[in-house]
This record gives C-alpha cells, structure tokens and sequence, in this order.
C-alpha cells in the first residue's frame, strides 16, 4: 500500500496530534516505530497504520520511502532532550538531530520524494550554548543544504494534555511541600501542540512555505517560575516556590544526571535556558502572520 505521509516520530508527544489532525484532513498516515506497545489510541484511527520499524537503520528508511506515493510528503518529529557531555554533542543527539535527517534526506532523494517537514527547535543554532542547541542547528544545516522541497518548524516549549513539560512540574507540586526553583528568571514562550500540528498539515498544502523556516511560539512570554506557578495551580497544591541561585540549580543537574531513571533536568539543559526561549526581536509571529490561526494560551490548559 502506498501512503500519503510517512511520520517519522509520530507515536510521540505531537506526533500523536498530528496523526490525528492529518487523518482528519484526508491523508493516510505511515508511522514507523520501535515500540510496538505505544500509540494505541492511533491504532484505531483507519488511515493511520503503525509499524515496527528502526528509523536509524538506513535499509529500513529507504523501504519505508519506496512506500510513500510521489506526491506524498516525509516529515520528522525526532527530537531528544538528554545527552552525555561532549563537544560539540554527543553521539545521542548526533544520532537523533544530524544523522537521521541526513539519511532521511538521501532516502527520499533515492525514491524521488520531494516534500519534507522538518521539527527544529526554538533557538537552534549550530554555534549556540547547548549541545541541543548547536545538534538542532547542525540538522537544520543538513536539511537546508539538501534540494528538497523543505520547510522548518522551530517551536518554543510545546504544551499539551500529555506534554512532559507542564504536566512535569505539576507532578513535582504534588510530591514536594517546598521546591527549589534555579534558572527561576528563563523565559519561553509555550506553544500549544494544536496549533503546532495545524501548521505542519497547512504547509503542506501552502507551496509558500517551501524552502522557509518558522518560529513558532504561543501569544505570552512567561519566566520559569510563572510556568511552574501555572502548574501548582493545575494540580491544586500547596507548594512553596523557592527561587535559588544558579550554582544550586548546576548542582541539581549534575546529580539529576548520575540518578536512576529519566533524567528530569541536566546541565545542558540549564546551557539551552541561558538563551531567552521566545520570538526574536523582529521576528514573524508565524502562527497569527502565515498560517492565520488564533494561538492558544498556556493558561487554558491550566485551568
């Protein structure tokens, strides 16, 4: 069977939205997947079909190709939040944010593919302060140079029902009576994971948005602490916000880092903060400008 899209990192987060929003607007949907347990609301959308599949293995990633109709589209939600210190990053971002567009880029090329969707971040740059950071802007690199038909999406921080942002900080309200807040000061500019979906299945009926990259951000700034605040108050706790020094904040990385289980905050994360997560300075509010929706605002998903 041939497919309209196949969605690289789509049983995820956004990945899971998006699936929905494009089966909504008409087009069947191939997801590939290295666990074959997630993603099972997906499962029983009709034109939306989840295959065990390593998207890091190029032979796989070129049969997927080979089954996505000429007109079709790829679009690659991949994104990792952690990874071990190295310069300029490690081989976990490398894999996730440099190697696999590379090789998503070359499959298409070699099963005459033409349109690609690419998820960047806000801040990307090949030069910045993070290994995330400059890993995100060495990918963007990658898929700029290539003769596809491109466009980039660089969202702020994504919110949503299941993100693992807000719904993170609410949960930590719960467990904590006191909570020490470093990096209190970090601004974002959340997104909300609708609205973030609507622009990926807009742009691929908008020629326009070809070869452009888009900053996509929400309709406020807020500072960590205005976040976490936001979060106490969608769990209904009482929780005292401490706000402490950065070094604190370091310290807590650090150890966050060498614990068992997910990795809640690292050092390099607290790298990405040093950076203003929020339009530039002139920049398009390419959500209101371009794509003509009404931004969502965090404190609905809040209350």
């Amino acid at each position: 069977m041939q497919y309209d899209i196949l969605l690289i990192g789509g049983n995820g987060f956004v990945g899971r939205v998006l699936a929905a929003q494009l089966q909504l607007a008409g087009y069947s949907v191939l997801i590939p997947s290295g666990h074959s347990s997630t993603g099972r609301e997906l499962r029983l959308l009709p034109k939306v079909h989840i295959e065990d599949a390593d998207i890091h293995e190029f032979d796989t990633l070129q049969d997927l190709c080979s089954r996505i109709k000429p007109s079709g589209a790829v679009i690659n939600l991949v994104g990792v939040l952690h990874d071990k210190p190295a310069q300029p990053y490690g081989k976990v971002f490398k894999s996730a944010h440099v190697d696999l567009p590379k090789n998503i880029i070359t499959a298409m090329q070699l099963h005459g593919l033409r349109r690609y969707l690419h998820m960047s971040a806000l801040g990307a740059d090949s030069k910045g302060s993070s290994m995330y950071q400059r890993s995100k802007g060495d990918g963007e690199l990658a898929v700029k140079a290539s003769n596809l038909d491109w466009t980039i999406f660089r969202p702020s921080v994504i919110f949503g029902a299941q993100d693992q942002f807000i719904n993170l900080f609410a949960k930590l309200t719960k467990l904590f009576p006191l909570m020490p807040l470093a990096n209190y000061g970090a601004t974002f500019q959340p997104v909300s994971v609708d609205d973030v979906a609507s622009v990926f299945v807009k742009a691929l009926d908008m020629p326009k948005t070809i070869h452009q990259s888009y900053d996509l951000v929400g309709p406020k700034a807020y500072t960590m602490q205005e976040i976490v605040e936001l979060a106490k108050r969608k769990a209904k706790t009482f929780c005292w916000i401490i706000p402490v020094p950065a070094f604190v904040g370091y310290l807590q990385a650090l150890a966050f880092e060498f614990l068992p289980g997910p990795t809640l905050m690292s050092r390099d994360n607290i790298a990405s903060m040093q950076l203003p997560n929020i339009l530039p300075e002139n920049g398009i509010d390419a959500l209101t400008h371009v794509f003509k929706l009404s931004r969502r605002h965090l404190e609905s998903s809040s209350e």
